[in-house]
């Protein structure tokens, strides 16, 4: 008689976490990115006087945000 084994071994890999984490990580890439954005947008408002206020210029803008 032929035993057929049928138990799921646990390969070491396992899919699903690294999947979650990838997502995760993209998602808080693309958060940041649009974070970053809105404060260069927001920067990019005001005028030179103003930055010079916070002790940036628009070069800064550019390098930093």
């Amino acid at each position: 008689m032929t035993a057929i084994d049928t138990a799921v071994r646990a390969t070491g890999f396992a899919f699903a976490p690294r999947l979650t984490r990838f997502i995760e990580t993209l998602v808080g890439r693309v958060a940041e990115a649009q974070a970053r954005r809105a404060t260069r947008r927001a920067l990019e408002k005001l005028t030179a006087r103003e930055l010079d206020d916070i002790g940036l210029t628009r070069a800064d803008i550019y390098r930093r945000f």
